[in-house]
């Protein structure tokens, strides 16, 4: 691993886009390899059997709640570190990032704590049953255990990120997913002396990997030599900095849940149309994560860039940090989209061979893919809008995409259907399961023009933290 110095990218000074490519490409490893860790988990479970597949495809999207309130506590980390360090006030980041360990170990214990003792009727609750039933609870309560490991890693990667290192936290999460690939086989099939705990034995490779991740990330801050450092006389309640870091994030938690049950709901909605468009939908998805991992990505960067300059007083530098992630972004993802438009059939043979769910991929890609850079432009946009901490507007434009444009839109193009309201007839247009890839396309346009427009009104340019030469933490 690299030392400070030559890990930690300051972008309140330079051209600004080779400072965000250095900022991204680590993050962009970083989505790679967390789609490759849950890749092999789904590989090796699948030699398993169907019900084992079955219950960890179930038990996902419940994790992915519980992870939700980890994004709000590193939304507000990475927006107050930057700042600080933006700042050139690197006390009071190492101040927010012990003030963020407490909380988020005393948060992952409380949810670790309820969703063991409350494991059996939530696996009810998702509608497991029979082996499924017995295999997603043998998978989520070991993952409940995992919990305050998961998190710290969390906080690991966030707060180096707000101080401008994403480079530490990807070679951690290479060692991270390797301990897990080599796990899996050995713990899930039980080759050699290790036992065949099969689903199980998944969750417990996550558990080890993770584990292994958060102690390292841990050492690696009280060390210090990597952006920030984690000081252990700062392990005590600053109630003003634990406020802030609830008030920045918990918009973070809320938009991540919103995306989850939107998510949900989708599924449902084309799963009325019968298991061949379901499947294409699954598989354009997939196809679909090239712009997330990208945007992602970028919007990441963008938000340590806009967090930094704003802790500088240069706010007009944040905006073109903003601006040119967007920009760039979009271009590379209208590229993408292109290429997914002009060779569909091909994209989706690389995931299935049925010529039902080839034909329902294509129609979904030629509606898709010319919109996809708006996906991932509104992606980088929020990005901005988390760097300056103001994650209520972000978390605000997840619910425009989602729950305004989206599921309504869905509704009213795919099925048939009328309504009189105040005697006013309404009715759906009946297009079918095209009609709900129009309204991703839709969503997507929409959210992003609003987005960018209320990004340029500039509302975001004060931040989230003092700058006028306070004493700091520990002076």
């Amino acid at each position: 691993m690299t030392n400070d110095r030559e890990s930690r990218v300051d972008v309140t000074t330079g051209a600004i886009t080779p400072k965000l490519v250095s900022l991204a490409w680590p993050l962009v490893a970083g989505n790679l390899l967390q789609t490759f860790y849950n890749l092999a988990d789904m590989f090796w479970v699948g030699r398993v059997g169907p019900s084992a597949v079955a219950a960890v495809s179930l038990m996902f999207p419940t994790a992915w709640m519980f992870a939700s309130v980890a994004m709000g506590l590193t939304a507000a980390s990475v927006a107050l570190v930057s700042q600080h360090v933006g700042a050139g006030d690197d006390r009071k980041a190492d101040n927010v990032t012990a003030q963020t360990t407490m909380l988020t170990v005393a948060v992952a214990l409380a949810l670790s704590t309820v969703g063991y003792a409350f494991r059996r009727p939530l696996v009810s609750l998702v509608g497991a049953e029979g082996a499924v039933y017995a295999y997603s609870l043998q998978y989520i309560e070991v993952l409940f255990v995992s919990i305050p490991f998961t998190f710290l890693f969390f906080v690991f990667r966030a707060v180096l990120r707000g101080a401008g290192d994403t480079r530490t936290a990807m070679w951690l999460m290479v060692l991270s997913a390797g301990v897990n690939v080599v796990l899996d086989p050995l713990l899930i099939l039980g080759y050699g002396p290790f036992p065949a705990w099969g689903v199980r034995g998944a969750a417990v490779a996550t558990l080890f990997s993770r584990a292994l991740a958060a102690v390292i990330g841990v050492a690696l801050l009280v060390k210090g030599d990597w952006g920030v450092r984690l000081r252990l006389a700062d392990l005590r309640p600053d109630w003003p900095v634990l406020r802030k870091l609830v008030d920045v994030g918990y918009p973070g938690t809320i938009d991540g849940l919103a995306r989850s049950f939107a998510s949900v709901a989708m599924a449902a909605l084309v799963a009325r149309f019968g298991p061949i468009p379901t499947a294409a939908y699954g598989v354009g998805l997939r196809l679909m994560s090239v712009s997330w991992t990208v945007s992602g990505a970028v919007g990441q960067a963008t938000a340590t860039g806009v967090g930094q300059n704003l802790g500088a007083d240069t706010p007009d530098r944040a905006a073109e940090v903003a601006w040119k992630g967007t920009a760039g972004t979009m271009a590379v993802l209208f590229a993408v989209g292109g290429l997914l438009f002009a060779f569909p059939d091909e994209a989706i043979r690389v995931f299935v061979a049925d010529a039902e769910v080839v034909a329902a991929g294509v129609d979904f890609l030629r509606i898709i893919a010319p919109f996809l850079a708006f996906f991932g432009g509104l992606m980088v946009v929020q990005g901005g809008f988390r760097g300056a901490g103001d994650t209520r507007t972000a978390m605000a434009f997840s619910f425009l995409s989602r729950w305004v444009l989206r599921i309504p839109a869905a509704l009213v193009l795919a099925y048939s259907w009328s309504v009189s309201v105040l005697g006013v007839p309404l009715a759906g247009w009946a297009w079918g399961v095209e009609g709900l890839w129009w309204a991703w396309s839709f969503s997507a346009v929409g959210s992003f023009l609003v987005g960018a427009a209320w990004f340029s009104l500039g509302r975001w340019r004060e931040g989230v933290v003092e700058t006028d030469g306070k004493a700091t933490p520990g002076d």
